[in-house]
């Protein structure tokens, strides 16, 4: 099974795949209990059932629901986690979702090594990683990226994560220009490099490798002798 980082958005192909996985993660004959955990202001519900429509859209209504959405304040209990055949993390603040989630960590990378499939939308990407970028827009002071996706941060924060993927995770990328952020984390030391995920576009970790679905690319930044190489990918990495 696999960790599926989605970088936002709902064009349907990014879901597919991990809905497949939560199918054949069940029992013969049995629907897969699929956890969606959303951690959005006043614990509304919105944003979980625009997911549960993308992973549902190819008709999967056999999927067993358990909706979690708390507020941005709040804990979750790790025990959601428990006898479960795929999970689902949703997006919005990104530190919010890390401290909500921070004592569910050692719970989920275990059940993801056990073959439970994992899918991170937006914020749920970047909080999968070892060294997970939680938002900032400056680095030393100096604007990096747009103010406006900074995630009410103002230094660009790394921290660690779930450790799901060995690398850093910035999302939106093409649409909300979040790549230098991912650059200059890297030049600065902050992280090891990383990928930027498009929107409606998935980045799939599994056994065999890295691979790529949605309609979007997956762009990669690697630190080299004085600076950093980035480079881009459809299909596969």
């Amino acid at each position: 099974m696999s960790v599926h980082l989605v970088g936002g958005g709902f064009g349907r192909t990014a879901y597919a795949p991990f809905t497949a996985e939560a199918l054949a993660a069940a029992p013969e004959g049995a629907a897969p209990v699929v956890v969606v955990v959303t951690v959005r202001e006043g614990g509304g519900t919105g944003h979980a059932r625009d997911l549960i429509d993308a992973i549902t859209a190819d008709g999967s209504a056999s999927l067993d629901i358990r909706l979690v959405a708390v507020s941005e304040t709040d804990v979750i209990d790790p025990a959601v986690f428990d006898g479960v055949h795929a999970i689902v993390i949703g997006g919005g603040l990104t530190p919010a979702y890390h401290s909500a989630l921070e004592p569910s960590f050692d719970r989920i990378r275990t059940a993801v090594g056990n073959g439970t499939p994992y899918l991170g939308f937006s914020a749920g990407a970047m909080i999968a990683a070892e060294r997970a970028i939680l938002g900032g827009w400056l680095i030393g002071g100096v604007p990096v990226v747009p103010d406006g996706t900074a995630e009410d941060l103002e230094e660009v924060t790394v921290v660690p994560g779930i450790g799901l993927v060995d690398v850093s995770v910035d999302v939106h990328v093409a649409q909300w220009g979040t790549l230098t952020r991912l650059i200059a984390a890297t030049e600065a030391g902050a992280a090891d490099g990383g990928v930027g995920i498009d929107e409606s576009t998935a980045l799939i970790a599994g056994a065999d490798g890295l691979r790529i679905a949605g309609e979007g690319s997956v762009w990669r930044v690697s630190p080299a002798e004085g600076g950093v190489i980035v480079s881009s990918g459809r299909g596969a990495l």
